[in-house]
Order: C-alpha cells, then structure tokens, then sequence
C-alpha cells in the first residue's frame, strides 16, 4: 500500500496529480478548502484505479494541517507521498497591492507548504522514508510584473524544497520541486486570448502546458526510477525558462 496527499486537488493540476497517482497504485488523500462537489468529483474519478480519501482542511492553518496528517495516519498508518499543490493567486502591480493580498498568497503557497512538510517530516523521519513534490513556478525564478506576491512565494518554496532536501537526506527522504510554466487551467482561462498569444510566442513549443506534462514528472519523482534526485527544481515550462 502506497499513500499520497495531495493539497489543493479538486481542480487544474492537483486534480490531475491525484487521478494519476490513483492510476499508479496510490491510496489518494484528497485535501480541499472549498468546494465539496468537486473534492467528491474528483474521489469518483480516483476510485475507478486505487482507494481515495477526503479530507477537507485550510494548509495554511498550521491546526488544520496537522489535522489532515493526523486522519491521514489514522486511516492508513502511513504516508508515503505529499504533493503540496495547494496554490492562489492575487495579482496587482506592487503601487496597487494592498498588505493583506500579499499576506494571503504567503500564507496559502508559502506558509502552507511549510505547514505540510513540517507535519509529514515526523512521520517520514521516523519511516526513514518518503518523498515531497513541492509545486512551485518558473515566475519563482524569473519573476512577472504583477506578481510579486506569487513570485515571492514560489521562490520561498524553491528555497524550502532545497533546505528539506539537505535536512532530510540521510534518512532517505527526498525533497523535489516541479516549476510549472503556462498550464491550460483556470487560472490561465482568465488571460485575454492576445495576452495568451504573446506568451505562446515565448514558449519554443509553442503552446500551453497540460495538466498532465505536471502530473507526469510528479509521479516520476515519487518513483524509484527517481531514487538518486533530491533538492532539485524541475522546470515543465515548454523551453520558455532554459
């Protein structure tokens, strides 16, 4: 029995993360802050392959994080896998951003994923095993007018993939980061279509990501064919960062 967690999965990526780590065998700990009908859409769609679980909880509450750990391992006795996902955008130009925008993106992206790892490390160091896929994002790298919110929290995750992959190697525990570029979902659906056209123009293949180019490399990483990578920021990204 192999068990995932993957945060902020009803939808886009993680909703993708959680259907092929279900096909791979994995129980999957489907984590949710908001919409009940789409945490069970999903779960319909992961039981076709494996066992799936909900649990809704808000990671960027270090009680509630600890919370969704706790009914992870009251249920299967161990984790094998977190996928932190979960992810929210507020975008301005910095004049315009207000205190509370760039706090709230923290706190979700950043302070979230901090809250996860810091749960999952006890249970992984006492396994001395397990494996962590942050979703960061190549604007963690580059950086995006209108972001800097965002950017900052992803380069924070950047940073904690790479201090967890040190803390944690001897036990075995390997920490890994996949930098997303422009992926078709919700949060890209909101661009104007010249706006889309502008980006593709900087993309060498010439076109969005999937869903799937990111849940692909997240279950490679949790595999043992990755078993010798750790502290590393995999950019999926179409050639736009190089």
């Amino acid at each position: 029995m192999k068990v995932a967690i993957v945060t902020g999965s009803t939808r886009g990526i993680g909703k993708q993360i959680a259907i092929d780590l279900a096909k791979d065998g994995y129980n999957v700990v489907i984590n949710y802050n908001s919409s009940d009908e789409k945490a069970l859409e999903v779960k319909k769609e992961c039981d076709q392959y494996n066992e799936s679980f909900i649990i809704k909880g808000d990671v960027s509450k270090m009680d509630e994080a600890t919370n969704i750990v706790n009914e992870v391992m009251e249920k299967y006795g161990r984790i094998d896998l977190l996928v932190n996902n979960a992810g929210i955008t507020k975008d301005n130009l910095i004049l315009r951003m207000n205190e509370e925008d760039f706090q709230k993106v923290l706190n979700v992206n950043l302070i979230g994923t901090f809250n996860m790892c810091k749960n999952v490390s006890k249970i992984f160091l006492k396994q001395r095993s397990g494996s962590i896929v942050n979703i960061a994002s190549v604007v963690g790298e580059i950086g995006n007018v209108g972001q800097c919110n965002y950017a900052s929290s992803k380069a924070g995750v950047i940073a904690l993939t790479k201090t967890l992959a040190k803390e944690f190697g001897q036990r075995g525990i390997r920490v890994n980061a996949i930098a997303p570029g422009y992926i078709d979902t919700d949060m890209t659906k909101v661009l104007s279509e010249n706006i889309k056209e502008e980006v593709r123009k900087n993309i060498p293949l010439l076109r969005f990501g999937r869903p799937n180019d990111i849940s692909n490399v997240v279950v490679f990483l949790a595999s043992d064919k990755a078993s010798y990578i750790t502290g590393q920021v995999i950019n999926v990204c179409g050639g736009m960062v190089m």
